[in-house]
């Protein structure tokens, strides 16, 4: 928690030192890719979510291969550098398309311990429950903690979900990011903000409009026995009480931290150290 506590803004565009940048030729297309650590260790996939990116994981990376890992992770489609991937013309990002992706990104290198970060919580839960083997273990980070329409129980807002439609919600969204309503700092606000010029506004509107349908696979998903981790922010989106539910719910463990919604950003060295337990406990 001190170390958490001491860390200092940094450049959130420079990858760690070490750090291999690459391209996934995916189902949607190609997708943005770095890589860190030795590749003959054990994998470990992170996957960001809706207007994030891989950089997201840039202190937490680090962390993850220096405990003997192969850590990766990739723009999703339609982000960032992945902006150019994505559906047919005229069609729409959908479930089906993230989760091709990251099934097509696994097969290619190899089952992995994955984490998904909020959206993409959802994306790594379905790929899971079509694709058990896959999947070593399974961190969900901040993710939505109910299916169907996940806005409803966001802290003090939550209704304003049931007015808006799926571009509304986006824009509402946008604009408390790059409007710094979280408070975070310079370095990592004007980061933050030099992703939209890449990212596709049509993919944040839709994936937006997918959290309003999430699919409940949290039965399914209780019987698939691998480690499973809730890891959250005590000031989170959603209250933690639901979260704890929903740990208890697909038989995972809770961890909750001191902080917000991006407990990669403000408590890597904590997750880390619960990320790492879990891996162990998938080969105990």
């Amino acid at each position: 928690m001190r170390r958490d506590a001491a860390l200092s803004d940094v450049d959130w565009a420079t990858v760690p030192a070490g750090t291999v940048s690459s391209r996934f030729a995916a189902p949607s297309g190609e997708l943005a890719v770095f890589s860190l650590g030795d590749p003959g260790y054990p994998r470990v996939v992170l996957l960001p979510g809706v207007t994030g990116s891989k950089e997201d994981f840039t202190l937490l990376a680090p962390l993850l291969a220096a405990g003997g890992y192969y850590v990766q992770s990739y723009d999703l489609a339609g982000q960032y550098e992945s902006a150019d991937a994505g559906p047919a013309r005229g069609a729409h990002y959908d479930y089906d398309l993230f989760v091709a992706d990251l099934e097509a990104f696994l097969r290619a290198g190899g089952p992995a311990h994955l984490l998904g970060y909020s959206f993409a919580g959802i994306v790594t839960q379905l790929l899971v429950t079509r694709h058990p083997g896959l999947c070593r273990s399974l961190t969900l980070m901040t993710t939505p903690p109910e299916p169907g329409q996940v806005f409803r129980g966001v802290r003090w807002i939550g209704w304003l979900s049931w007015v808006l439609n799926a571009r509304q919600a986006a824009g509402l969204m946008i604009w408390g990011i790059v409007t710094n309503k979280n408070r975070i700092p310079p370095l990592r606000l004007a980061f933050v903000r030099s992703r939209f010029v890449l990212t596709r506004r049509s993919s944040v509107d839709d994936i937006i409009g997918l959290m309003k349908r999430a699919p409940d696979v949290r039965r399914e998903l209780a019987a698939i026995t691998i480690p499973k981790l809730v890891a959250v922010g005590n000031h989170d989106l959603w209250p933690t009480s639901l979260h704890a539910q929903f740990a208890e719910a697909i038989g995972g463990a809770l961890a909750v931290y001191r902080t917000g919604h991006s407990p990669c950003e403000t408590a890597p060295h904590q997750l880390a150290r619960d990320m790492l337990a879990l891996f162990a406990s998938a080969r105990a």
